[in-house]
């Protein structure tokens, strides 16, 4: 009898935790390492006591996070601002949507060369991102310290509004050499250029002191047009576990993560 009452009690703890575990959801999140990553991390045990599981997958690019969020890979990503989301969305025939935003990230000068923006030489090579949007920011950043002179508006006033190329560029005084690279190259690519224009999450990967940038555009606009937003597809942005996400995200607790643990380095978004 002590025997089946045992049985009993195993079997019972283990229907309960098959049926714990079926009653647990799964979202799988795409996002760049730092600090998104980091971020989703925090919010991992505060989603989990409301059943939600949540699976976070790295990306070091960011064109995958969007593409396998398309392909249904993901149920979400985290790694963009509006301007960049809308860019993909027109190039590729998509209709991916923002849910919230968490946080903004520093747009710097940076160089290992010069100590200061005057000290740029005749001729100097100058490093942008590779892609539309974060290029364009770049030039806008360049033309905000004097290096380039625009064609177009000196700031984006909405997030619909367009990036400028390298084609807008009406004057460049010193002759600069504008080179394109992807961002996640160009930290390491710092040695061989004179200056380059870097996003604050790959400043942040690289361990680059972001104070020692020789200029900083830190985005706090009080539009949130550089804010970094999750993401997912239209058909999914009511479901319950993005809309957990989305509340613990946008959660006193993670806000006062984000100060603590980035120290002015970036952010909070809401």
């Amino acid at each position: 009898m002590k025997f089946v009452k045992t049985l009993t009690a195993l079997l019972t703890a283990l229907v309960l935790s098959v049926g714990s575990l079926q009653a647990a959801q799964k979202l799988i999140v795409g996002a760049t390492a730092i600090p998104h990553a980091e971020i989703l991390e925090f919010v991992k045990p505060i989603v989990a006591k409301e059943g939600l599981d949540l699976d976070i997958k790295v990306f070091s690019d960011y064109i995958q996070p969007n593409v396998q969020l398309v392909s249904k890979e993901l149920d979400a990503n985290y790694f963009q601002y509006r301007p960049f989301l809308n860019d993909y969305n027109r190039a590729r025939g998509t209709n991916l949507v923002p849910i919230v935003p968490v946080h903004v990230e520093p747009f710097v000068a940076y160089s290992t060369k010069i100590t200061a923006i005057d000290q740029i030489a005749e001729g100097a090579t100058v490093a942008i991102p590779n892609d539309p949007v974060n290029g364009g920011r770049g030039l806008l950043l360049l033309q905000k310290v004097g290096l380039l002179k625009l064609n177009g508006k000196p700031e984006l006033e909405t997030p619909e509004d367009p990036l400028p190329t390298p084609k807008d560029i009406v004057d460049n005084p010193k002759q600069l050499k504008i080179v394109e690279l992807e961002s996640a190259m160009l930290p390491r690519a710092l040695s061989q250029v004179d200056l380059a224009a870097l996003n604050g999450n790959y400043v942040l990967e690289a361990k680059l002191d972001v104070s020692k940038s020789l200029f900083i555009e830190r985005g706090q606009d009080g539009k949130n047009i550089w804010g970094e937003y999750l993401v997912t597809r239209p058909e999914d942005k009511d479901r319950p576990e993005i809309a957990i996400l989305a509340k613990a995200l946008n959660s006193d607790a993670t806000r006062d993560f984000i100060k603590t643990r980035y120290q002015g380095q970036i952010y909070p978004a809401f």
